[in-house]
């Protein structure tokens, strides 16, 4: 293993680490003279920046770093073909052009030689904060990590061994993170308030108060210091109607509305029927 691949490991674990979303960038074809080879990889930033690694100048560095952007923002990976205009126009593509799952880019390097780049954006998993330690809580606790959510209990310092296997923090104190959290706020009567004005008070991708409409609106006139769009926010009853009743299926219901919110930019418009 060369030194720049033990860099670049120690790159990706200290993000992973952190939960800091990034792209890895990894040439995996080169044609003629070009500056990286095969195997080159960079760690690219979401703000655009390469924290480690090298995959060229700045014939391919443009076009890297627009497909490292556009997938960290859709979770999907990209393939880039950077090549010289006349190559591209042998092709019949043009730059920016996609087919078959390559997007094209040109080079003006005067090596003329071409780079495929494989990349790959690296999203930590979205974090759910699930507040109370109901069985409704402990359900969803046990199901969220089956969709590949991290799972934070808030509770009672008394109640935190009812969750096995997930992290648990005393209080209703939400965690410190750089991604924003999914909170659920299933305390049932057990410091209803506190938690949902703890849920509040951070940014958060998705809230919800497993609750009636009519306990939902008692606690909205509690909390009148809230700003009202934060308060409106709030997804209450949490959960897709389902019909469900029992606490597994309360817990699958906002299991289904939680993967509804964040599949939404991913999922692809249907087909239109042919005439």
């Amino acid at each position: 293993m060369t030194m720049q691949s033990r860099d670049i490991l120690a790159q990706v674990a200290a993000l992973k680490a952190e939960g800091t979303p990034f792209a890895l960038a990894t040439v995996v074809r080169t044609v003629a003279v070009t500056a990286a080879k095969a195997g080159a990889k960079a760690v690219i930033r979401a703000d655009g920046t390469i924290a480690e690694g090298w995959i060229g100048g700045g014939c391919a560095r443009g076009a890297v770093l627009r497909a490292a952007r556009d997938a960290l923002a859709d979770g999907q990976p990209r393939l880039i073909s950077v090549s010289p205009e006349d190559v591209l126009a042998d092709q019949g593509v043009a730059p920016g052009d996609e087919r078959d799952g390559v997007r094209y880019a040109r080079s003006m390097c005067p090596s003329r030689g071409t780079m495929d780049i494989f990349v790959e954006p690296v999203i930590p998993r979205p974090m759910l904060v699930i507040c109370g330690a109901s069985p409704v809580a402990v359900a969803l606790a046990t199901l969220a990590p089956l969709h590949d959510f991290a799972v934070t209990a808030c509770a009672p310092e008394a109640d935190l061994p009812l969750f096995d296997d997930v992290r648990g923090i005393a209080g209703y104190v939400l965690p410190e993170s750089q991604v924003a959290p999914y909170v659920v706020v299933a305390t049932q009567g057990k410091g209803d308030e506190a938690a949902l004005r703890a849920a509040l008070g951070v940014p958060s991708a998705y809230v919800a108060f497993v609750g009636s409409r009519k306990k939902m609106a008692a606690l909205r006139a509690k909390l009148a210091d809230v700003p009202p769009e934060r308060l409106e926010a709030v997804r209450a009853p949490a959960g897709l109607d389902l019909g469900a009743i029992t606490p597994a299926e309360i817990a699958l219901s906002i299991m289904a509305e939680m993967l509804c919110h964040r599949r939404k930019g991913q999922r692809q418009a249907p087909a239109k029927a042919q005439p």
